[in-house]
């Protein structure tokens, strides 16, 4: 695989479903995804607000939003602009960081850092 080191390949288990858009890919399937979660990835901010009011609005009372790597601090903007803007009631109930171990294409181990946001309307 060429490329800078520590990076991960389009086809490995990054959230987000890719570089191409949300769809949910086998590894994040198993990741026990709901259909309350909203998986952060390289699209536009805007596009994953308005996954998680599309959420809310559907009568789910939690949205689950979920990021890895260089995406961490869009989840983070994700909720903000949404409470801001759309759900001024809306509260984080919970965030959780980790990290997660796999190994690349090119047998190398890696680890990158996770996190999981789960915010609630009141």
């Amino acid at each position: 695989m060429n490329g800078p080191p520590g990076r991960l390949h389009r086809s490995c288990c990054r959230l987000g479903g890719g570089t191409r858009g949300d769809s949910k890919t086998e590894p994040e399937k198993s990741l026990g995804a709901s259909e309350n979660t909203v998986y952060i990835g390289r699209k536009n901010v805007m596009n994953y607000v308005l996954a998680v009011v599309t959420q809310f609005n559907q009568g789910h009372e939690q949205v689950n939003v979920k990021a890895r790597g260089q995406s961490i601090s869009r989840a983070v903007d994700v909720t903000q602009i949404a409470k801001s803007r759309f759900f001024p009631e809306m509260r984080v109930e919970n965030v959780e960081l980790g990290t997660e171990s796999f190994t690349d294409e090119s047998g190398r181990p890696s680890k990158v850092s996770t996190i999981h946001i789960t915010v609630a309307k009141q």
